[in-house]
C-alpha cells in the first residue's frame, strides 16, 4: 500500500511506523520490529512524519517517497522524548528529566524546564512557541528565540477546603488557535483553562470528568470542545465554553495513550495499550473505523483532507469500474429473445420424423 493513501499514522512500542488505510481496514508496517526504538512521539513537517525514539534519535519519514530520508542523533537528558517539534529547519526536543532542546543547523539552546515532564506541546498559531507541565511541574510557556525565562508561568490553584495543597500533574497541552489560552488535562481528572493575560496566572475555568487520571486530550475542529482520554479507556467531549459534558465516546478497552481530532472534519483518532486504532465522529459518536494494530500504542497522527478526498474520489472510482464490469458480464450471459427464438426453431428441425410420428400419435391418445 502507497503511504500516500494512508488516513493514519501510528507509532508503536516495538518501534515500528504503522500507516493505516480506513476505507480497506488495512495496516502497513513501514520499519522493522525493535524494541530499543519505542516510538515515543510524533509530528508532523509539512510531507514529513518525524519519530522521536526513546533512544534518543530522531527518524524523519517521507510519506512521499514511502521510506526514511533523515536519522539524528538528539539524546541527552533522562527518560524518554515527552515532546517533539519543528521550528523552521530546527528541530525540538524535551526529555522527562526536563531538558528542552532547540537543534540548529550549527548550533544548540537548551534550557532546564523542571523535572517530569509529561507533556510538551507546540503552539501552531506562533510555531515559535511551546508550553511545557508534568508531575509537580506546573503549565509553563517558552518562546523558543528566547530560552532565559518562561513567557509565562503558571501559579497553583488555591488550597482545597482541608487547607491542604492540591498537587500538580499536567499530562497533556493544547493551545487553543485564535488566542492566547491555553488548555491542560491532568492526572487528577481535571481540565483547566488558562488565560496569560489575567494576572493572577490560575485557571479561568476548571472541570473535572470521571474520577480516573486523565491521559491524552485534543481539541475539536471548531475548538469549541475538547476530546480527553482517561488510564481506563473512558473518553469524552466536554465543551470548554461552559465548562460540562457533552457526550462520552464508547468502544475503549485499555488505557489511553493518545488522541488526536482532525484539523477540518469532526472525527477523532484514538490508541492505547488495547491495540486498537479507533476513529470516532465526535458529532453522532458513531464508531467510524476499528483497526487492530498487533502491538501497543504510543501516538497517533491524522493527514490532511487533501488525502482523505483523494482517496475517497479514487475509491468512488474503483467501484463504479467494478459495478461497470459486472453489469456488462451479467448482460453478456443473458441470451436475446431472438437467439431464444432461433435455438427453438433450430431444435424443431432436428426431430427425425420417425420422433415427429410418435408425438402425434401420443397427443391423439390423450
Amino acid at each position: 500500500m502507497a503511504a500516500q493513501r494512508c488516513h493514519v499514522w501510528v507509532g508503536a512500542e516495538t518501534g515500528i511506523l504503522k500507516g493505516v488505510n480506513l476505507r480497506r481496514k488495512q495496516a502497513t508496517n513501514f520499519s522493522e520490529f525493535n524494541r530499543g526504538q519505542e516510538i515515543s512521539e510524533m509530528c508532523w513537517r509539512q510531507n514529513q512524519v518525524l519519530l522521536g525514539c526513546v533512544d534518543g534519535t530522531v527518524k524523519v519519514f517521507s510519506t512521499e517517497r514511502g521510506e526514511f530520508t533523515e536519522f539524528h542523533d538528539c539524546s541527552g537528558g533522562e527518560g524518554p522524548f515527552r515532546g517533539l517539534a519543528a521550528y523552521n529547519s530546527s528541530l525540538i526536543t524535551c526529555t522527562e528529566s526536563g531538558l528542552l532542546k532547540v537543534w540548529k543547523e550549527d548550533s544548540t539552546d537548551q534550557v532546564q524546564v523542571g523535572r517530569g515532564v509529561c507533556r510538551m506541546r507546540q503552539d501552531p498559531g506562533r510555531p515559535e512557541r511551546v508550553a511545557t507541565g508534568g508531575k509537580e511541574n506546573d503549565l509553563k510557556v517558552w518562546d523558543l528565540q528566547r530560552l532565559q525565562e518562561p513567557v509565562f508561568k503558571a501559579r497553583n490553584v488555591r488550597n482545597d477546603w482541608l487547607d491542604l495543597r492540591v498537587p500538580i500533574w499536567v499530562r497533556d497541552i493544547q493551545f487553543i488557535p485564535a488566542s492566547d489560552t491555553i488548555i491542560t488535562c491532568t492526572g487528577h481528572s481535571q481540565v483547566r483553562i488558562y488565560d496569560p493575560s489575567c494576572p493572577q496566572r490560575r485557571p479561568v475555568l476548571e472541570m473535572t470528568y470521571d474520577e480516573y487520571p486523565l491521559t491524552a486530550m485534543s481539541l475539536t475542529s471548531d475548538a469549541n470542545s475538547v476530546v480527553v482520554g482517561n488510564t481506563h479507556g473512558q473518553m469524552a467531549v466536554l465543551d470548554i465554553r461552559k465548562g460540562r459534558l457533552l457526550k462520552c465516546l464508547k468502544g475503549q478497552a485499555g488505557s489511553i495513550r493518545s488522541i488526536q481530532c482532525h484539523c477540518s472534519l469532526p472525527l477523532v483518532a484514538s490508541c492505547g495499550l488495547d491495540r486498537f486504532l479507533r476513529v470516532h465522529d465526535t458529532g453522532s459518536k458513531e464508531l467510524l473505523h476499528k483497526v487492530y494494530m498487533k502491538s501497543r500504542l504510543n501516538c497517533v497522527l491524522l493527514t490532511s483532507r487533501e488525502s482523505w478526498e483523494q482517496e475517497d474520489e479514487e475509491c468512488s472510482t474503483a467501484e463504479e469500474v467494478k459495478e461497470q464490469g459486472e453489469e456488462d458480464e451479467i448482460w453478456a450471459s443473458m441470451a436475446t429473445v431472438t437467439d431464444r427464438a432461433e435455438s427453438k426453431r433450430t431444435a424443431d428441425l432436428q426431430v427425425t420424423p420417425k420422433r415427429r410420428k410418435r408425438r402425434k400419435q401420443m397427443s391423439k391418445d390423450a
